[in-house]
């Protein structure tokens, strides 16, 4: 079978390799193999290639951390899914390959009729986006929330998450033509990023006292976010799009009693109960099925061509996801 594999970390382009691997042929006892239907490639999958990411496989690896597959087989065992079944691979899978043997306790059943492609992308940033609104500052219904690379699959489902749960947001993005995209998709404020970003937001609210920032880029945008939230506010960062670390200057810390903190869905994912997870995703499966919850997609590729899709995912000025798919 067709499979993506690195043998080594460093650029993405020159180790990620698509190669022939074993079938993983009959599921062994608590297991089900299921062919993949779609795959995003994420900012993690990237970091995670060039070794700049929290957690690294052990080599030789196959990348993918979510996707979207239909089981082929289940062990005599397994009562949870059944061939035919339309699954949500477990995190961090290495869901780049065209099949995979997993433990059947891991699947989450999909709505059949549910659109493939959107399904593929929900492990990773649409919790990412209901965890940031819901679990860093308890906010109230009409209060604001800024947050920047709005034009990210973590912001776009955000402006919606927030949006259901009657909360108004500020979106903080780098060139104007993403302005009207995003008022479109429900987004209350779209202001360009720069050096009067504190300046834009204050006019573009009544000034008011934003107690939520939502970084995903660190360097100078993680301090222009800082300086725009009320006295007592809290910046999250949860990504690095710069590069850079994150700065916070002194006035801010200090005299403005300005909160940094990050954020990382894997921590999550160890801490949170069963319970809590299955709340989490029984409410955004029920959205994607409903059609209230979707992210745009830009392009999809066979794993065959994993470098064209790679070089597409990282293109700048990127307006959707990419996906991989069997073939």
């Amino acid at each position: 079978m067709k499979a993506v594999q690195i043998q080594s970390f460093g650029q993405p382009l020159e180790v990620a390799q698509c190669v022939e691997l074993p079938d993983p042929g009959t599921p062994s006892a608590g297991q089900a193999v299921v062919a993949l239907e779609a795959s995003p490639i994420n900012p993690s999958d990237v970091l995670t290639l060039s070794a700049q990411y929290g957690l690294l496989p052990k080599l030789p690896a196959v990348p993918g951390n979510e996707g979207v597959g239909r089981v082929l087989a289940v062990a005599d065992d397994v009562k949870n899914v059944r061939a035919g079944d339309i699954v949500l691979l477990p995190a961090g899978a290495g869901t780049w390959r065209e099949k995979l043997a997993v433990p059947a306790a891991r699947l989450f059943p999909m709505p059949p009729d549910a659109d493939r492609q959107q399904l593929a992308m929900l492990t990773v940033n649409p919790p990412t986006a209901l965890l940031l609104l819901r679990d860093v500052v308890e906010l109230q219904p009409g209060e604001w929330v800024i947050q920047n690379a709005a034009n990210s699959g973590v912001g776009s489902y955000l402006i919606t998450l927030a949006r259901l749960r009657g909360l108004k947001t500020v979106n903080v993005v780098r060139r104007d033509s993403l302005i009207e995209p995003l008022k479109k998709q429900g987004a209350d404020v779209v202001v360009v990023d720069g050096p009067d970003l504190s300046k834009q937001i204050a006019a573009a609210t009544g000034k008011a006292a934003i107690r939520l920032a939502i970084d995903a880029i660190g360097g100078e945008a993680t301090a222009r976010l800082a300086h725009s939230v009320a006295p007592g506010g809290t910046v999250v960062n949860y990504g690095a799009l710069s590069g850079e670390p994150c700065r916070v200057t002194q006035q801010d810390l200090i005299f403005r009693n300005v909160t940094l903190r990050g954020f990382w869905l894997a921590h999550w994912f160890n801490q949170a109960t069963p319970a809590d997870q299955m709340a989490v995703f029984g409410q955004l499966i029920k959205l994607v099925a409903e059609g209230k919850l979707h992210a745009p997609v830009e392009a999809t590729y066979p794993l065959s061509r994993i470098k064209d899709a790679l070089a597409h995912a990282m293109k700048a000025g990127r307006d959707g996801k990419v996906l991989l798919t069997p073939g």
